[in-house]
């Protein structure tokens, strides 16, 4: 395979010398160029098209989403958003998400260059990602990650315990594991559902002080509640809990409640929160009372524990191919076995209004 290009639009010059210095020193990636602002920008790429755009928010003589709107418009890219963290600038991320970008890097307002140093794994799976999402998907590989460093899974935050037969009840929760392409994706689901949707539990990958921003503008947008979770939270119908950034999220059952628990720990399948984390906790605190949907992401979180999940009996669906932006954790779940199908995003809303069994599902 060739080189991932890149291409960096950024008004600091520091981000920019250090951005290129990180990405020119991981494999298979190629800077091709760098700008001050999208205009600069728009000139120098029109001899050297790239793979995937590196794109700031605030600039000047265009702004990042301005660029960004007229770029999805005219000349679809994969565009990585690297943005200030602030409240301000999380909710203008947002916006950017919502217009079509497919990732964030998070950057600090001090000590940017030591920052970036030290998030070249973060860097490395966000070019990863967004170059897949532009190669058909049948081209994208589960290999190592590009900085090659080790990955932990659901072990170290949450024990394995064996598995128990629970009744099966109607008080179901709805857990869902999304990464790229994910923000889009759950817009479409939650605010296609009604006040009477069972309670959800949520996993996107997003950096800290990011979810916040999406979930109040989910909130928004939707018939039911949606917000970032908070410790002991309880999982009610007509209400969508989103792991923060930074945080695992673990259902927990307290007598007959549903609660989260927000914990700090390790990165597991590279991700915190991680999809593993919830999906292992649900199928310990819930079992076939969960209905579990992995959707559209680069890599392979969510798919152990989306098998352990449906070994307990649970419903577990993966969004098809043809309707992800990326189709990387969907398929990792089938492959392993996880599922019990495949559904289309259009179809998501509807299955999880009716929140069927497993024998009901297979039955059709």
């Amino acid at each position: 395979m060739t080189d991932t290009k890149v291409f960096i639009v950024d008004d600091s010059a520091v981000v920019r010398q250090v951005l290129t210095g990180l990405l020119d020193s991981l494999p298979g990636v190629k800077v091709i160029g760098a700008a001050p602002d999208p205009i600069f920008a728009l000139t120098r790429m029109e001899k050297d098209w790239p793979d995937v755009i590196i794109l700031d928010i605030e600039m000047p003589r265009m702004d990042g989403i301005t660029f960004l709107k007229k770029l999805m418009h005219e000349h679809p890219t994969p565009v990585v958003i690297c943005s200030t963290l602030t409240a301000k600038g999380a909710e203008v991320t947002m916006q950017a998400m919502s217009a079509g970008a497919v990732d964030i890097i998070t950057k600090p307002t001090v000590n940017l260059k030591g920052f970036l140093q030290d998030s070249k794994t973060l860097l490395a799976d966000a070019i990863k990602g967004a170059a897949h999402a532009r190669l058909k998907k049948s081209a994208i590989p589960s290999g190592k990650p590009l900085d090659g460093s080790p990955k932990l899974t659901a072990d170290a935050v949450i024990s394995p315990t064996s598995l128990i037969s629970m009744t099966e009840t109607t008080d179901r929760v709805v857990a869902i594991g999304t990464s790229t392409g994910g923000t889009q994706a759950l817009e479409y689901v939650l605010t296609r559902l009604p006040r009477t949707t069972p309670g959800i539990v949520i996993v996107q990958h997003m950096p800290e002080a990011f979810t916040a921003a999406f979930a109040k503008r989910l909130d928004s947008l939707c018939q039911i509640t949606v917000k970032e979770a908070e410790q002991n939270d309880r999982v009610i119908p007509g209400l969508a809990l989103i792991a923060p950034g930074g945080k695992h999220m673990l259902l927990r059952r307290s007598g007959a409640q549903y609660r989260v628990e927000i914990k700090d720990g390790p990165l597991v399948s590279r991700h915190r929160p991680s999809v593993d984390v919830l999906f292992r906790s649900a199928a310990q605190a819930a079992g076939k009372n969960v209905l579990g949907i992995i959707m559209t992401g680069m890599g392979d979180d969510g798919a152990h524990g989306m098998k352990e999940l449906h070994d307990t009996g649970a419903l577990c669906v993966a969004q098809d191919e043809a309707s992800c932006v990326v189709y990387g954790m969907p398929k990792e779940a089938v492959k392993l076995g996880g599922t019990d199908g495949e559904l289309p995003l259009s179809a998501i809303p509807n299955l999880i209004m009716q929140s069927p069994n497993r024998a009901k599902f297979l039955k059709g």
